[in-house]
């Protein structure tokens, strides 16, 4: 084949160039919007499959719409004709080399099957938060490569904070570590019978990153709304558009004191105070059972959680009678003897033979069928977070309950219930929690003594001097 000598016309950001020379097996170039993210991604596929002929790039958004308005649409802006041929029908660049960039799509968790036969090496995932960790780890065992190409396949994804996936998203990128360094981490083969060594790193991404956006944006991003513009402005992932309970806060520096925070230090709570266990049955996804500890004042404390979770938002199939028993000897280790107990009422359906609720009860553990009322439970933790004039919420989390922590102030709503929260999300906690705080549920705040004002008009009240309108 002629040697082809083309000008590509990139001048890489000094982030994109990070993204670019990132050895990390998975990395994920996130934050801010308007950084040059989605122009990274289809660069970054152009580059590695011209430096390697006959490899596959797959880039994904999760609709259709979005893909060929953003990744597609930039990929024909970017791959020089003589580069490529570009199939309509296929969607896809066949570059000169024999590579291929293939342009695809994910709107639903079942429609990751259809890529069950898809040989990748270079995997792109634009804006990840929209993805389940389903999808995200089914894509990624699609990763190999046959030994002739000689190469080692990649992740490389974006995102705003935000969406479904934000929760196990930050979880597995953001949180792990410092920005922009290699973060390591061992995984074991029962087959073979050795570790391996993967790493991820996280590269955050601002708007002023980008030389070529005009300033009228900048200046439309501050116009938004707080979590809208804290999220797209300025990357942060602890408030972003749709969080259900934006009024979270966890502020390390108020553990101790717990005023500003509704995380809290860990304690013992006193054996005065009453307990409760809350729990949510699942088994392809996780269950959660969280205990709660009510003080004098009707204060309410998380302060011990079991969730069962492979992974955010997978659960770990284990049946009614091996978590009851997990729940038995928690609170046997801990020797708490009274425990109230309340389960979503599903669990004590029999139609398709014995209970749920019954195999628990044949292990010693007891609940109460809980209401399931769904915006009522929402605005009674809604109620529960609010901070009274001292700056103490009427719910606690406490520090090591880290399932908790991370999945409530990730929840979004649905929208095609814009007053509810998306149950494509890690909501199990949540569930959990609303069984309780509809078992115990906080009155509204009562309405303020109102005085009388000097002078009322429509009760007869003191006579004011006379004015204009009183002719």
């Amino acid at each position: 084949m002629d040697e082809v000598r083309v000008r590509l016309g990139y001048t890489p950001t000094m982030r994109q160039r990070l993204f670019h020379a990132s050895t990390a097996d998975e990395v994920l170039y996130g934050g801010a919007a308007g950084g040059g993210k989605t122009k990274a991604v289809v660069m970054d596929a152009l580059l590695r499959c011209l430096r390697h002929p006959g490899t596959q790039a797959y880039l994904f958004r999760r609709t259709y719409r979005e893909l060929k308005d953003t990744v597609l649409g930039e990929a024909h802006r970017s791959v020089p004709a003589a580069l490529g041929e570009y199939s309509a029908s296929d969607y896809e660049y066949r570059l000169v080399n024999g590579s291929v960039m293939r342009f695809r799509h994910c709107q639903y968790d079942e429609d990751r099957t259809s890529y069950q036969g898809a040989e990748i090496q270079w995997l792109y995932i634009d804006e990840l938060t929209h993805f389940s960790r389903q999808v995200y780890d089914f894509l990624k065992s699609r990763l190999r490569a046959r030994r002739a190409l000689n190469v080692k396949p990649l992740v490389r994804a974006t995102a705003n904070p935000g969406g479904i996936g934000h929760a196990w998203v930050r979880a597995h990128f953001v949180d792990r570590g410092a920005p922009e360094k290699e973060h390591a981490f061992s995984v074991y083969s029962g087959t073979l019978k050795k570790a391996q060594r993967r790493s991820v790193m996280y590269i955050p991404a601002l708007c002023t990153d980008n030389p070529y956006l005009t300033p009228d944006y900048v200046f439309e991003l501050e116009q938004k709304p707080r979590a809208l513009r804290d999220a797209l402005l300025f990357g942060r992932w602890d408030a972003f558009e749709g969080q259900v309970f934006s009024e979270w806060l966890d502020v390390p520096a108020r553990y101790e004191d717990g005023t500003g925070t509704h995380v809290i230090a860990d304690f013992v709570p006193p054996p005065s105070w009453k307990r409760y266990r809350a729990f949510d049955f699942g088994f392809s996804r996780p269950f959660a059972v969280i205990w709660i500890a009510v003080d004098p004042d009707a204060r309410a404390y998380v302060y011990r959680e079991l969730y069962g979770a492979a992974a955010p938002n997978e659960g770990v199939r284990k049946t009614p009678g091996e978590i009851a028993r997990a729940i038995v000897q928690t609170e046997r280790d801990a020797g708490e003897e009274e425990v109230a107990g309340v389960a979503d009422p599903s669990i004590w359906d029999a139609s398709r033979g014995e209970s749920i609720a019954a195999q628990m009860a044949e292990e010693g553990v007891y609940f109460q069928k809980g209401d399931n009322a769904r915006l009522a439970g929402k605005m009674q933790l809604h109620r529960r977070l609010a901070l009274d004039e001292t700056g103490r919420p009427g719910l606690y989390v406490m520090r090591s309950c880290r399932h908790t922590i991370r999945t409530i102030p990730a929840l979004v709503y649905d929208p095609m219930r814009p007053e509810d929260v998306d149950t494509a999300g890690e909501d199990h906690i949540y569930d959990a929690l609303r069984y309780f705080l509809m078992s115990r549920p906080a009155a509204p705040e009562p309405p303020k003594a109102r005085t009388r004002p000097r002078f009322d008009p429509l009760s007869g009240g003191p006579k004011r001097r006379k004015g204009f309108w009183d002719g």
